[in-house]
């Protein structure tokens, strides 16, 4: 008997046995979530190729795989979509059901059971644009195909354009309208615009209005213009020109008087338009700077703060640094066209937030004021108000006119500034110059309060060369005048004599004057908008030897000092030792910053500042032809010699530095390159007494 159903019983094993066998073998089921998850993480990371891989059969016939990726990419890349995210879960029952007697998803076709081969998925999506988050909801339907081989099937996404956006259908197309915020003016201390937005001309030509032979017309309006008619036929022949089209040429002014024979020339043009301009042209170029096109590398470096093709961007001076704050944030919107271009829905917009103003110490008079002392001279000037720290004015010679970057620079102006030896586009009052002997009164200062140097003690100095001895070689100091034997720091300052200054370093040994020195700002940097370079005692910050330290003195050896820090170091004297700190933005409620408190005492102060008054009060002093009547200036000449050897000529600079004492309002640094052929630093003389008798009367 046990026989008898053991066989039967141990073959139903085997069977079994073959059974399982074979199921295992077999591949698992594929799930639709499998080919959700895949084609959502492709969304994702941007692979628009492997998200065409996982649509349906019907699908990629009326998509190819290129239109499929193109349709993603422009969409996207056009509205600066970033931060995607999709979330997704599965359609459940009973919305399935529901889904299932009517619903359509966004293919039109009516869901269906899973188990009919449809399975249903709601997904949420969530990005970033230059106009504004879009979120919106969509139901993905995924269908199960038989793959090649007939026997084995897999789950493919029935998409359509409406994954992009439930309101999109696959003829509509996905516009995009910017809309340019207002960039913020730069203005002067009393409100006046130094960089601001006017309403001037834009002249252009619509290319099927010229003639059938083009080349006297274009030939015409550019001898108007001022340009090459070659740079005009550049600009009518660039990629995005249509006959329609009107092609800008230049900026004029509102009131320009060549308007009329301009509108006279066949196929010319113009519109009102809304533009950046520089009132104070060349007198303010290299302290404002000026904006243009942004470029393909500018572009690359801030496309992720909103910047487009067509933007206008800050490239030098303070419109270039106050970039963030005076551009502002562009608005724009986001809509939908149908196929014959009519506007459906629109998806997203934000108005422009325009910049802000940016209000400055700088007195625009005064700037003007300083330029036209100074353009037919190379060099640069500033100016501070001695008690506060507010610049005033900040002037480089030569300069060119900012107006131009925005009207479009032709080649032969570019190639004018760029074949000028005096470099119109050089920032001089950012560089650092050997300041001369602008800088004595700083050794006489430090030599006082650190009691190495008696201010009434005569030294006896004859002839016009000093060594200190044998140990120097060759090497000699060099006065100007030999006409005082008898010298003391009065004298010293008011016929600038160098070896006076030279033995006043000497006895303060190398040690103690840099340290001294080095307390009034060497080696620091600028805490300004303005892009400056640093002010330097030495090389390496130390004095190599005696030589290199007695010249040091009187601001020869190598020290460099840029206007605006020789300028503060002047603050000392009138602020009772204390250094003011520069500043340029203007803050009415701020007081004046000490940038170095107690450098030297009220005393030692009032007594450089006395024997600065003798330079030009004195008939004998070297800044004499500068008295104005009625003020009582200090100040300081310098010239600065720029040689490679001691007795062969040279370049010289000349700086002169002075300021009101009784009410101090005013001080001025001034440097003029290639003075040696022009009396030296009297040759800035008429300059600074010009400045200091018009901004007298102004403020009386």
């Amino acid at each position: 008997m046990t026989t008898r159903w053991m066989k039967p019983l141990a073959g139903c094993l085997v069977v079994l046995f073959l059974m399982a066998v074979t199921l295992g073998c077999k591949e698992a089921e594929p799930l639709p979530e499998d080919t959700m998850r895949a084609f959502v993480e492709a969304w994702r990371q941007a692979q628009y190729g492997s998200m065409y891989d996982l649509i349906s059969a019907d699908m990629k016939q009326q998509y190819t795989a290129d239109t499929f990726t193109a349709r993603y990419k422009s969409i996207y890349d056009g509205i600066g979509m970033s931060g995607l995210s999709i979330q997704w879960q599965p359609v459940e029952p009973a919305q399935d059901a529901k889904s299932a007697q009517g619903a359509k998803t966004s293919s039109g076709k009516k869901t269906q059971d899973q188990d009919a081969g449809t399975a249903l998925y709601q997904f949420h999506v969530d990005m970033s644009t230059f106009a504004g988050p879009i979120a919106y909801d969509q139901t993905a339907r995924l269908v199960k195909e038989k793959k090649t081989d007939g026997k084995t099937s897999s789950w493919k996404v029935r998409w359509d354009s409406g994954y992009i956006h439930p309101k999109l259908t696959d003829k509509d197309k996905v516009r995009v309208e910017e809309t340019p915020p207002l960039r913020g003016e730069i203005v002067d201390r009393q409100g006046l615009g130094l960089a601001i937005n006017e309403v001037k001309l834009e002249i252009g030509i619509v290319p099927k209005q010229l003639p059938a032979q083009p080349d006297d017309a274009i030939q015409k309006l550019a001898d108007l213009l001022k340009m090459n008619a070659k740079d005009i036929q550049a600009k009518l022949k660039a990629t995005w020109v249509k006959p329609e089209y009107f092609v800008p040429v230049t900026i004029i002014s509102a009131d320009d008087q060549r308007l009329e024979p301009i509108v006279s020339v066949p196929g010319a043009d113009y519109r009102k338009k809304k533009v950046r301009s520089y009132p104070l042209e060349e007198a303010a170029a290299h302290l404002v700077g000026y904006i243009g096109k942004i470029s393909a590398e500018e572009l690359a470096k801030y496309k992720d703060k909103g910047y487009q093709t067509d933007d206008w961007i800050g490239k030098s001076g303070l419109e270039l640094a106050f970039e963030s704050t005076l551009r502002g944030k562009p608005g724009g919107r986001i809509f939908i066209t149908d196929a014959d271009g009519k506007e459906k829905a629109t998806l997203v917009r934000r108005e422009p937030a325009n910049g802000e103003n940016v209000q400055l110490t700088i007195d625009a008079e005064l700037q003007l004021d300083m330029y036209r002392q100074l353009e037919k001279d190379t060099g640069a000037g500033v100016a501070l108000h001695p008690l506060t720290g507010e610049v005033l004015a900040m002037v480089s010679v030569p300069a060119y006119n900012p107006n131009l970057f925005i009207s479009g620079v032709s080649s032969e102006q570019w190639k004018q500034w760029s074949d000028n030896p005096a470099k119109p586009l050089l920032n001089r009052f950012a560089r650092a110059y050997t300041p001369g002997s602008a800088f004595k009164p700083l050794t006489a200062a430090i030599a006082l309060q650190n009691h190495t140097l008696d201010p009434d003690a005569e030294r006896s100095i004859v002839g016009k060369q000093w060594k200190k001895d044998t140990s120097w070689g060759n090497y000699y100091v060099t006065r100007v005048s030999e006409s005082q034997s008898a010298v003391n720091l009065a004298t010293a300052l008011m016929y600038s004599d160098n070896i006076y200054f030279a033995q006043t370093a000497l006895e303060l040994g190398a040690q103690k004057f840099v340290e001294e020195a080095s307390k009034f700002g060497f080696g620091e940097k600028w805490n300004l908008p303005v892009a400056l370079d640093t002010s330097t005692l030495s090389n390496n910050g130390k004095m190599k030897n005696e030589v290199q330290l007695a010249d040091s003195g009187y601001g020869q050896g190598e020290v460099l000092m840029t206007p605006l820090h020789v300028a503060a170091t002047y603050t000392v004297f009138a602020n009772g030792g204390t250094m003011i700190k520069p500043k340029l933005l203007l803050n009415n409620d701020e007081k004046a910053v000490p940038w170095k408190s107690g450098l030297i005492s009220p005393e030692v102060a009032k007594t450089v500042t006395d024997k600065m008054v003798e330079v030009i009060d004195n008939p004998a002093g070297t800044g004499h032809d500068a008295q104005v009547k009625g003020l009582r200036l200090a100040g300081k000449t310098g010239t600065a010699e720029l040689k490679t050897k001691k007795d062969e000529a040279g370049q010289e600079n000349g700086w002169f530095v002075a300021f009101d004492t009784e009410q101090p309002r005013l001080l001025t640094a001034i440097v003029v390159e290639q003075v040696q052929d022009r009396r030296g630093s009297h040759y800035i003389s008429p300059k600074i007494k010009s400045l200091f008798s018009s901004y007298a009367a102004k403020k009386q």
